[in-house]
């Protein structure tokens, strides 16, 4: 079971819409075309939409399967007080001083560069259930952190 925040959710929802309704009959229709050109066998637009054809099925597949054991979560539940999935996190690396701010996600909607951590990372895995005020010690590739948690926030 995976949990999506509701902007997730509407966008796999949207991203499988627009594959199934636009693109895949686009390319049914591009390989119509390319077989009315005669020999498949060395027809590259054919083997091209063949390509295109395998690759949008298997990201409907994909999707569709993200959203058939997905749940949206329901923000009103999750606690306040200490750190779970679309909780907004401050904390502070003991060693270096930089301070970092990230929401805690699943996986499916990380994206550090617009502060959005993964729940199954390192550093999120620890920070999950930490409460403003304790320090967590975390073990990444680069070696052993220690973190101050600053602030928790619901995201």
């Amino acid at each position: 079971m995976e949990y999506l925040s509701r902007e997730r959710y509407d966008e796999i929802s949207a991203e499988l819409k627009q594959l199934i309704e636009v693109e895949y009959p686009k390319i049914r229709e591009e390989l119509s075309e390319a077989r009315a050109q005669g020999d498949l066998s060395e027809n590259f637009e054919y083997r091209a939409a063949r390509r295109a054809q395998a690759k949008t099925i298997s990201r409907i597949n994909f999707l569709q399967k993200v959203l058939r054991y997905s749940r949206v979560i329901d923000t009103k539940t999750l606690p306040t007080d200490r750190i779970s999935l679309l909780s907004r996190v401050t904390f502070t690396n003991l060693a270096s001083g930089v301070q970092m701010c990230y929401t805690i996600v699943s996986h499916h909607e990380m994206n550090l560069e617009a502060g959005k951590m993964s729940c199954n990372s390192p550093i999120g895995r620890a920070l999950m259930g930490r409460k403003a005020g304790e320090i967590v010690e975390v073990e990444v590739p680069a070696g052993r952190l220690r973190l101050h948690i600053d602030e928790v926030s619901c995201g």
